[in-house]
């Protein structure tokens, strides 16, 4: 099942793909994933959308697909190339830092480059939705919470995320989190989202180039030490961390400007994709 939250005409509703076929059911209440993940009714609503009228994609406005996680959890350094371009180390423990909703963009939406600084950067990422919460829930079960999966942009502002040593600043600046379009239930992947490519293009060139078999700490893993000290909840987002490429690890560093389209595509999961606009 492949659900997205959209508009078309204005109108809300939820989308459901299903071999190339997209369908659209409206209502605000049905469009609202975060309830149905919360609430056990996601397949219900997904029934409902693919039961709806059948639509042209391209005609569709994508939102993000969740607008209120009780916690969006990033992981850093999850991929042992971008731990050495950083310099940081392979970390024994995942590097976690948070965004919040008021970052997030739908697919389609433009990235804004801030008055304040020059240093957008990009970062390709998989997300991982928690459908079922829990506290010291164990690997082998951890798959089970699992709702959906997803892809994100974690747009970066360097300079104000390296001006102290938690990154939150950089990291949560309006508009720079892309994360969809589709949130894709974990029947129509491999386990844990293992072994997909993952890939970043700006303007079409490839900076990203990785599989998210490479991930250090796998979903499941995360899963597990994260419960391990606070409760997951159905709705929370896991952003699994970057391949190595990112801009600022180039010579020179390399960023995003306006008038740049940047892409985010993961194997079976789907391909974001956001233009650069300054403010």
């Amino acid at each position: 099942m492949r659900l997205a939250r959209v508009t078309l005409n204005g109108t809300l509703g939820l989308a459901a793909k299903s071999d190339g076929k997209v369908t659209i059911a409206y209502g605000a209440d049905l469009a609202d994933l975060d309830h149905h993940i919360a609430a056990g009714t996601l397949a219900d609503a997904g029934a409902k959308a693919a039961a709806g009228e059948t639509v042209n994609e391209a005609d569709l406005t994508f939102l993000p697909p969740l607008v209120r996680p009780s916690k969006i959890i990033c992981l850093g350094l999850n991929y042992r190339d971008h731990a050495l371009e950083s310099g940081l180390g392979i970390p024994d423990f995942p590097v976690l830092f948070a965004r919040f909703p008021s970052s997030l963009i739908g697919h389609g939406a433009p990235i804004i480059l801030p008055k304040v600084s020059t240093q957008l950067d990009w970062e390709a990422e998989m997300v991982a939705v928690i459908g079922k919460g829990g506290k010291a829930i164990s690997e082998a079960d951890a798959l089970s919470h699992v709702a959906g999966y997803s892809a994100f942009n974690d747009g970066s502002i360097r300079d104000y995320q390296l001006r102290t040593p938690q990154w939150t600043a950089g990291k949560n600046f309006d508009d720079t989190g892309a994360f969809g379009p589709w949130l894709v239930t974990p029947d129509e992947l491999p386990a844990g989202a293992a072994g997909l490519k993952i890939e970043c293009r700006v303007n079409g060139q490839v900076m990203q180039s990785s599989n998210t078999g490479e991930l250090i700490f796998d979903v499941a893993r995360t899963i597990s030490l994260l419960s391990g000290f606070m409760t997951l909840e159905a709705g929370d987002v896991l952003v699994m961390g970057t391949p190595g490429g990112i801009g600022l690890a180039r010579t020179p560093p390399l960023f995003m400007k306006a008038g740049d389209v940047c892409e985010v595509e993961i194997e079976q999961i789907g391909l974001l994709r956001n233009p650069i606009v300054a403010e």
